[in-house]
Protein backbone atom coordinates (compact mmCIF):
# COMPACT_ATOMS: atom_id res chain seq x y z
CA UNK A 1 0.00 0.00 0.00
CA UNK A 2 1.65 3.28 -1.13
CA UNK A 3 0.92 5.88 1.72
CA UNK A 4 2.87 8.88 0.06
CA UNK A 5 1.97 9.70 -3.26
CA UNK A 6 4.92 10.44 -6.04
CA UNK A 7 5.01 14.13 -6.50
CA UNK A 8 4.15 15.17 -3.09
CA UNK A 9 4.76 18.49 -2.21
CA UNK A 10 4.78 19.90 1.62
CA UNK A 11 5.66 22.70 2.88
CA UNK A 12 7.70 21.59 5.92
CA UNK A 13 9.74 24.44 6.12
CA UNK A 14 6.57 27.02 6.57
CA UNK A 15 5.36 24.88 9.22
CA UNK A 16 9.00 25.20 11.22
CA UNK A 17 7.94 27.18 13.98
CA UNK A 18 4.91 25.27 14.59
CA UNK A 19 6.42 22.15 14.55
CA UNK A 20 9.52 23.81 17.35
CA UNK A 21 6.90 25.07 19.76
CA UNK A 22 5.12 21.57 19.57
CA UNK A 23 8.40 19.87 20.33
CA UNK A 24 9.54 21.94 22.71
CA UNK A 25 5.87 21.88 24.73
CA UNK A 26 6.09 18.06 24.52
CA UNK A 27 9.81 18.16 25.95
CA UNK A 28 9.02 21.27 28.75
CA UNK A 29 6.17 18.76 29.70
CA UNK A 30 8.02 15.78 30.04
CA UNK A 31 10.37 17.60 31.67
CA UNK A 32 7.89 19.18 34.37
CA UNK A 33 6.51 15.57 35.14
CA UNK A 34 10.03 14.37 35.42
CA UNK A 35 10.84 17.07 38.28
CA UNK A 36 7.54 16.88 39.92
CA UNK A 37 7.63 12.98 39.94
CA UNK A 38 10.89 13.04 41.85
CA UNK A 39 12.77 11.64 39.02
CA UNK A 40 11.90 8.49 36.16
CA UNK A 41 10.29 5.51 36.95
CA UNK A 42 12.98 3.12 37.04
CA UNK A 43 12.21 -0.88 37.09
CA UNK A 44 14.03 -3.17 39.09
CA UNK A 45 16.30 -3.38 36.57
CA UNK A 46 17.94 0.12 37.45
CA UNK A 47 17.07 0.30 41.42
CA UNK A 48 17.25 -3.32 42.82
CA UNK A 49 14.41 -5.07 44.62
CA UNK A 50 12.13 -8.06 44.15
CA UNK A 51 9.01 -7.82 41.65
CA UNK A 52 6.34 -10.38 42.14
CA UNK A 53 3.57 -10.74 39.18
CA UNK A 54 0.21 -12.06 40.81
CA UNK A 55 -2.97 -13.29 38.52
CA UNK A 56 -6.00 -13.12 40.90
CA UNK A 57 -9.08 -15.63 39.46
CA UNK A 58 -11.42 -12.66 39.01
CA UNK A 59 -11.10 -8.96 39.90
CA UNK A 60 -9.99 -7.73 42.90
CA UNK A 61 -9.06 -4.42 44.38
CA UNK A 62 -5.64 -3.04 44.79
CA UNK A 63 -6.52 -1.71 48.45
CA UNK A 64 -7.53 -5.38 49.85
CA UNK A 65 -4.08 -6.69 48.15
CA UNK A 66 -2.48 -3.84 50.29
CA UNK A 67 -4.32 -4.45 53.67
CA UNK A 68 -3.57 -8.43 53.26
CA UNK A 69 -0.04 -8.07 52.96
CA UNK A 70 0.18 -5.28 56.23
CA UNK A 71 1.95 -8.49 58.21
CA UNK A 72 4.65 -8.95 55.60
CA UNK A 73 7.39 -6.81 56.33
CA UNK A 74 8.13 -5.52 52.86
CA UNK A 75 9.83 -2.28 53.38
CA UNK A 76 9.12 0.43 50.75
CA UNK A 77 6.62 -1.78 48.42
CA UNK A 78 4.72 -0.38 45.56
CA UNK A 79 1.69 -2.03 44.62
CA UNK A 80 0.06 -1.56 41.03
CA UNK A 81 -2.37 -3.04 38.93
CA UNK A 82 -1.43 -4.97 35.49
CA UNK A 83 -3.63 -5.07 32.95
CA UNK A 84 -7.02 -3.74 31.79
CA UNK A 85 -9.22 -6.24 33.85
CA UNK A 86 -7.72 -5.72 37.53
CA UNK A 87 -6.96 -9.26 37.53
CA UNK A 88 -3.34 -9.05 37.89
CA UNK A 89 -1.39 -7.06 40.28
CA UNK A 90 2.49 -6.32 40.42
CA UNK A 91 4.08 -5.83 43.89
CA UNK A 92 7.66 -4.33 43.90
CA UNK A 93 10.28 -3.57 47.16
CA UNK A 94 13.37 -3.50 47.33
CA UNK A 95 16.00 -5.47 48.36
CA UNK A 96 16.33 -4.02 51.34
CA UNK A 97 13.40 -6.56 52.24
CA UNK A 98 15.00 -9.43 53.27
CA UNK A 99 12.88 -10.97 55.70
CA UNK A 100 11.11 -13.22 53.27
CA UNK A 101 13.66 -16.40 51.94
CA UNK A 102 11.32 -17.10 49.11
CA UNK A 103 8.93 -13.93 48.34
CA UNK A 104 6.11 -15.13 45.95
CA UNK A 105 5.64 -17.90 48.04
CA UNK A 106 5.30 -16.24 51.48
CA UNK A 107 3.15 -13.71 49.65
CA UNK A 108 0.45 -16.11 48.30
CA UNK A 109 0.48 -17.96 51.39
CA UNK A 110 -0.52 -14.85 53.13
CA UNK A 111 -3.17 -13.32 50.65
CA UNK A 112 -4.78 -16.91 50.70
CA UNK A 113 -5.07 -16.72 54.79
CA UNK A 114 -6.66 -13.16 54.52
CA UNK A 115 -8.41 -12.92 51.50
CA UNK A 116 -9.96 -16.46 51.73
CA UNK A 117 -11.48 -18.35 48.44
CA UNK A 118 -9.14 -16.56 46.06
CA UNK A 119 -7.31 -18.62 44.08
CA UNK A 120 -3.84 -17.09 43.07
CA UNK A 121 -1.41 -17.95 40.15
CA UNK A 122 2.33 -16.45 40.07
CA UNK A 123 2.97 -15.20 36.87
CA UNK A 124 6.54 -13.93 37.09
CA UNK A 125 9.36 -13.28 39.81
CA UNK A 126 12.06 -10.85 39.13
CA UNK A 127 15.17 -9.89 41.68
CA UNK A 128 18.28 -7.56 41.03
CA UNK A 129 20.74 -7.10 43.82
CA UNK A 130 21.71 -3.42 44.12
CA UNK A 131 24.97 -3.70 42.76
CA UNK A 132 24.10 -5.68 39.83
CA UNK A 133 21.25 -3.00 39.64
CA UNK A 134 24.22 -0.10 39.49
CA UNK A 135 26.26 -1.97 37.19
CA UNK A 136 23.32 -2.10 34.70
CA UNK A 137 22.54 1.31 35.54
CA UNK A 138 25.91 2.65 34.03
CA UNK A 139 26.15 0.40 31.64
CA UNK A 140 22.99 1.55 29.62
CA UNK A 141 24.04 5.06 30.30
CA UNK A 142 27.58 3.99 28.56
CA UNK A 143 25.35 2.36 25.47
CA UNK A 144 23.42 5.22 24.86
CA UNK A 145 26.87 7.86 25.16
CA UNK A 146 28.91 5.55 22.95
CA UNK A 147 26.04 5.50 20.53
CA UNK A 148 25.95 9.40 20.28
CA UNK A 149 29.86 9.71 19.74
CA UNK A 150 30.10 6.55 17.37
CA UNK A 151 27.27 8.64 15.49
CA UNK A 152 28.61 11.84 15.61
CA UNK A 153 32.03 10.65 14.14
CA UNK A 154 30.32 8.94 11.17
CA UNK A 155 28.21 11.65 10.06
CA UNK A 156 31.39 14.39 10.89
CA UNK A 157 33.12 11.80 8.56
CA UNK A 158 29.88 11.66 5.64
CA UNK A 159 28.99 15.51 6.42
CA UNK A 160 31.01 17.45 8.05
CA UNK A 161 30.86 18.75 12.14
CA UNK A 162 27.96 20.97 11.62
CA UNK A 163 25.90 18.29 9.99
CA UNK A 164 26.78 15.70 12.67
CA UNK A 165 25.65 18.20 15.20
CA UNK A 166 22.56 18.49 13.78
CA UNK A 167 22.19 14.82 13.62
CA UNK A 168 22.93 14.40 16.91
CA UNK A 169 20.55 17.53 18.00
CA UNK A 170 17.83 15.73 15.85
CA UNK A 171 18.83 12.22 18.11
CA UNK A 172 18.68 14.45 21.36
CA UNK A 173 15.36 15.45 20.71
CA UNK A 174 13.57 12.31 19.86
CA UNK A 175 15.30 10.82 23.37
CA UNK A 176 13.70 13.39 25.39
CA UNK A 177 10.71 13.29 23.56
CA UNK A 178 10.55 9.42 24.34
CA UNK A 179 11.59 9.97 28.12
CA UNK A 180 9.43 12.33 28.54
CA UNK A 181 5.92 10.73 27.10
CA UNK A 182 6.90 7.61 29.17
CA UNK A 183 7.48 10.05 32.22
CA UNK A 184 4.22 11.87 31.55
CA UNK A 185 2.18 8.24 31.28
CA UNK A 186 4.34 6.96 34.25
CA UNK A 187 5.39 3.96 32.67
CA UNK A 188 8.34 2.02 33.79
CA UNK A 189 12.17 2.93 32.44
CA UNK A 190 13.58 -0.87 32.27
CA UNK A 191 16.32 -2.76 30.06
CA UNK A 192 13.93 -3.24 26.89
CA UNK A 193 13.08 0.48 27.17
CA UNK A 194 16.78 1.29 27.16
CA UNK A 195 16.96 -0.93 24.12
CA UNK A 196 14.06 0.55 22.48
CA UNK A 197 15.74 3.98 23.07
CA UNK A 198 18.74 2.57 21.22
CA UNK A 199 16.65 1.76 18.12
CA UNK A 200 15.00 5.05 18.28
CA UNK A 201 18.40 6.21 17.89
CA UNK A 202 19.14 4.08 15.40
CA UNK A 203 16.25 4.95 12.77
CA UNK A 204 16.26 8.47 13.63
CA UNK A 205 19.35 8.47 12.36
CA UNK A 206 19.55 6.19 9.72
CA UNK A 207 16.59 8.78 8.07
CA UNK A 208 18.47 11.57 8.91
CA UNK A 209 21.51 10.23 6.70
CA UNK A 210 19.15 9.79 3.92
CA UNK A 211 17.81 13.57 4.30
CA UNK A 212 21.47 14.49 4.42
CA UNK A 213 22.41 12.84 1.58
CA UNK A 214 19.26 14.10 -0.60
CA UNK A 215 19.93 17.10 0.15
CA UNK A 216 23.84 17.16 0.10
CA UNK A 217 22.87 16.09 -3.81
CA UNK A 218 20.86 19.14 -4.32
CA UNK A 219 23.30 21.41 -3.56
CA UNK A 220 25.70 19.58 -5.85
CA UNK A 221 23.22 20.18 -8.70
CA UNK A 222 21.53 23.77 -7.73
CA UNK A 223 24.01 25.17 -5.80
CA UNK A 224 22.13 28.54 -5.99
CA UNK A 225 18.51 26.98 -5.20
CA UNK A 226 16.68 28.42 -2.80
CA UNK A 227 17.86 27.05 0.74
CA UNK A 228 14.24 26.14 2.50
CA UNK A 229 12.73 24.96 -1.37
CA UNK A 230 16.08 22.18 -1.38
CA UNK A 231 15.17 21.23 2.47
CA UNK A 232 11.69 20.47 1.18
CA UNK A 233 12.18 18.87 -1.89
CA UNK A 234 14.78 17.03 0.06
CA UNK A 235 12.20 15.90 2.88
CA UNK A 236 9.09 15.42 0.45
CA UNK A 237 11.11 12.98 -2.31
CA UNK A 238 12.39 10.78 1.08
CA UNK A 239 8.81 11.07 2.85
CA UNK A 240 7.75 7.47 1.50
CA UNK A 241 11.02 6.02 3.13
CA UNK A 242 10.08 8.15 6.62
CA UNK A 243 6.79 6.80 6.67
Amino acid sequence: MEWIKPGTKIDFMAKKEWALLGSGLLILAGLLSILLRGGLNYGIDFTGGTLVQLRFERPVPLEEVRHGLRTIRLGDSLLQQFGGDSREILIRFGSTSQALQDPAKEIVQTLQQRLPGRKIEVRRVETVGPQISHVLQRKALIAVLVSFVGIFLYVSYRFGIAWAAGGILALIHDVMVTVGVFSLANKEISLPVVAALLTIIGYSINDTIVVFDRIREKFRKQSKGEFHQIINTSINETLSRTI
